[in-house]
């Protein structure tokens, strides 16, 4: 073992599915975090939302399926990659310095296989592509390759996020109709500042920390505005994704459908406690189920 900090082994890895998996293998199902899946989901919705909007077409659903495996894939890479480049920030702060590559239960060299591995799945997925789709998502790598550097070089690293969280709803619209338009454009504007309000909320739970090694987020800069700037960039999505769905289908029900994401979106802000850690991670668990009523609202729109 590389430290002397990895006989430590998180209660995650003692119970549930990685529990059950061989000894060896945890540290690298931790790695890619098999136990939280939390931000394939968030990884997923964006493209979803975009075929649906596009109405689905007739691989409608089976390139829904592909879409979630490549989101389960590409984010689970994101995290080996991520915990790659933060080694040895992660060491440092008290809710990251059990990961594996931090404590030492991973080796560099085995999480690099499994890089490796994770990106030829995704690479099955990408063949599954109209090629406009597959030129646009081979356009996110450059992105999401320095997104782990942006904490270091910017305030805002939940924006260089979004960019990336967001980019398969550029994908899914040309894997259903072969091209892009401005839809798909607005649904990913919205979805960027969509994952800046719920990243800012998941980065309240470091803010002490992160300060003391010198990482900055969102969180940080907001300060005890944190909350109004949450539902700031709310009500940006908002805007946008209402756009998006009037362009689709200019009448009443393309409004009536956004409301019950509004509603949970509002209702985050009106009830977040940005002192209270548990409720930051609580709240932003909950846009998994925020993204599944703007799904909703794009089958009505795009599909009636």
């Amino acid at each position: 073992m590389a430290t002397g900090e990895s006989d430590i082994v998180p209660d995650s890895e003692q119970r549930g599915l990685i529990g059950a998996l061989p000894a060896g293998v945890r540290p690298y199902a931790s790695l890619m975090r098999l136990d939280r899946p939390i931000g394939a989901w968030l990884l997923f919705w964006p493209g979803a939302w975009s075929v649906a909007l596009a109405g689905l077409g007739p691989r409608g659903f089976p390139l829904i399926l592909w879409l979630a495996l490549g989101a389960w894939a590409m984010r689970s890479a994101g995290c080996v990659y991520n915990d790659i480049v933060d080694k040895d920030l992660d060491r440092k702060v008290e809710r990251t310095r059990l990961r594996p590559l931090a404590s030492g239960r991973a080796t560099v060299t085995g999480a690099w296989v499994l890089l490796v591995a994770l990106s030829l799945i995704g690479l099955v997925v990408l063949l599954q592509l109209d090629r406009t789709a597959q030129i646009i998502a081979l356009g996110s790598l450059a992105p999401v390759a320095a997104y782990p550097f942006m904490k270091r070089i910017t305030w805002w690293p939940q924006a260089w996020l979004g960019l990336v969280f967001s980019w398969a709803a550029l994908v899914g619209w040309p894997a259903v109709t072969g091209e892009i338009s401005l839809t798909p454009i607005l649904l990913y504007c919205g979805s960027i500042c969509w994952v800046i309000g719920y990243d800012t909320i998941y980065a309240l739970q470091d803010r002490e920390d992160d300060a003391l090694v010198g990482v900055r987020s969102s969180a940080l800069a907001l300060g005890p505005h944190a909350r109004l700037g949450v539902t700031l960039f709310y009500l940006a999505a908002l805007l946008f994704w209402a756009v998006a769905l009037w362009r689709e289908r200019p009448d009443g029900l393309s409004l009536i459908a956004l409301l019950p994401m509004a509603a949970h979106l509002l209702h985050q802000t009106a009830t977040l406690k940005p002192a209270d850690g548990d409720d930051a991670l609580h709240k932003f668990r909950s846009n998994r189920f925020a993204g599944l009523l703007m799904f909703l609202a794009c089958v009505v729109v795009g599909t009636s």
